[in-house]
């Protein structure tokens, strides 16, 4: 009798303790998948955030980028007349030349005669420029915003010759004169020349005529000698 009630405490305590090992286990097995699930959002929490992070970043570099690029490119207006397909006000990229000018016209007419304009010159902002007609012979072909007439074939022939013989109504434009456009003026050599152009590739156009005293060589008196017969 006595074995027999031992045998079914010691059964028992078996069924509990066999009871409450698996309780254990399973209490643990469902903490274990409970911090993976845990790990596994907090890791995708961290890779959205940095994806966001990267995407902000690479926002801001294309933003700089095309600031960059907006500053990089100046524009000029210039307004275009005469034998092209297309007249009016057109607008380049800074350093344009004429041939520029009249592709964005849409090209030169059948009657345009370029041979009287020279295609590599240089245009700045507010001109008017002209192509001429093959039945006319023109001496200017370019307006500054100021009004007044410029143009190589005006200046050339203008400034043949004699310096001091020059008529007080040629004006040479310091910003695009060429050397020997600049040599021909009263006082001034190829040497200060050859200054101007330098001086007008550092530091850009002359913003007035008085500017040019800023040229190593020029002093008061030489600007008066030429104040006349100068533009910007």
């Amino acid at each position: 009798m006595f074995n027999d009630k031992r045998k079914i405490i010691i059964f028992v305590a078996s069924i509990l303790i066999i009871s409450i090992l698996f309780i254990i286990y399973v209490i643990n097995r469902n903490s274990e998948k409970n911090m993976i699930d845990l790990n596994s959002l907090i890791g995708e929490e961290d890779k959205t955030e940095l994806n966001s992070k990267q995407e902000i970043i690479t926002n801001e570099e294309n933003s700089i980028n095309i600031i960059n690029e907006k500053q990089s490119y100046e524009t000029i207006v210039v307004h275009i007349t005469g034998e092209v397909k297309k007249e009016g006000v057109i607008y380049l990229e800074k350093g344009a030349r004429i041939i520029d000018a009249i592709k964005e016209a849409g090209g030169e007419t059948k009657q345009a005669d370029l041979s009287q304009v020279n295609l590599a010159y240089e245009l700045q902002d507010g001109q008017k420029l002209y192509i001429p007609n093959k039945n006319e012979k023109i001496s200017e072909y370019i307006i500054e915003e100021s009004g007044q007439s410029v143009g190589e074939s005006k200046s050339s022939a203008g400034l043949s010759g004699n310096k001091e013989d020059n008529s007080e109504n040629i004006k040479v434009n310091i910003n695009t004169a060429t050397l020997e456009e600049l040599d021909n003026l009263p006082g001034i050599g190829p040497a200060i020349a050859e200054k101007i152009i330098e001086y007008r590739e550092e530091n850009g156009n002359f913003k007035t005529i008085e500017d040019i005293q800023n040229v190593k060589g020029i002093g008061e008196s030489k600007y008066n000698d030429i104040k006349e017969k100068i533009i910007v």
